[in-house]
């Protein structure tokens, strides 16, 4: 089924236990990181979207109780002189995850397909190239055990424009907001474009995308982490380890342990 942007601009306001049902999301996520550590698996969680679209505050509530040793956070920009010289995916091969661990991508190699294509970085042979080369590269990920879970966030002009706004009011949140920013806004006709054809040749049976209505920050994150949480308890084994018979018998020496159950 073809996805259209359009279908994911209501903006309607989460009308649950916010507080309540974020923390309880943030724990199930907490025991997926448990369990990529005890099995030893291994996921890529990939946000792309809209400036202001609300990627960042997906990320902090993602991530806010997983243990740090086991994550990483990937701010993709422009490459550097260095990734320009290889092949575009050569800098994100260098970032995948290990086993027991999840990388998390803030923008990814979508770009060669749209940034790259809008903005005139790359010729058109090279973006059309791209899907391919995209594809292939996730199958080459998901066929070697690395699960992936692929989110598009979206917002509509008028809604990015009052975040942009707000980003300019706040003198602690100015940082977020530059130059870039306006000169993506110009060309959101050429982008949306970009986007229809990325996720009709993007959204592959191994590598699905999953649109995110960005026009509430609220619901926008319980639907976020609903879809990680459950994509990933499906892929990866979510039974915790026994008692080391060792560490018991440690335990029972140093503090006479007595398991609960």
């Amino acid at each position: 089924m073809t996805i259209s942007l359009a279908d994911y601009e209501a903006g309607t306001k989460y009308d649950g236990d916010y507080a309540k049902d974020l923390a309880a999301l943030q724990a199930r996520l907490e025991n997926v990181q448990a369990a990529h550590i005890t099995h030893g698996q291994r996921s890529i969680i990939m946000l792309e979207g809209w400036d202001a679209a609300g990627k960042g505050g997906i990320i902090q509530r993602l991530t806010a109780q997983l243990d740090p040793r086991y994550f990483e956070v990937w701010p993709i920009g422009a490459p550097t002189d260095e990734e320009k010289a290889r092949h575009f995916l050569w800098r994100f091969w260098t970032r995948l995850p290990g086993n027991c661990d999840i990388s998390i991508f803030d923008r990814s190699w979508y770009g060669r397909v749209l940034v790259e294509r809008v903005e005139g970085f790359a010729t058109e042979a090279e973006w059309r190239k791209g899907y391919d080369e995209i594809n292939e590269f996730e199958a080459q990920l998901t066929g070697s055990r690395t699960n992936l879970v692929k989110l598009f966030v979206h917002v509509t002009q008028a809604e990015q424009d009052k975040r942009l706004a707000d980003r300019l009011d706040d003198p602690w949140k100015r940082w977020k907001t530059g130059a870039e920013d306006y000169r993506n806004r110009a060309h959101r006709g050429a982008y949306l474009d970009a986007m229809h054809d990325m996720f009709a040749h993007t959204d592959t049976r191994w590598a699905p995308w999953k649109v995110i209505d960005g026009n509430n920050k609220k619901a926008a994150r319980i639907a976020a982490l609903s879809h990680v949480a459950a994509t990933l308890e499906a892929a990866v084994p979510m039974t915790p380890p026994d008692r080391d018979p060792a560490v018991v018998k440690l335990a029972q020496k140093a503090f006479g342990y007595k398991p609960k159950t």
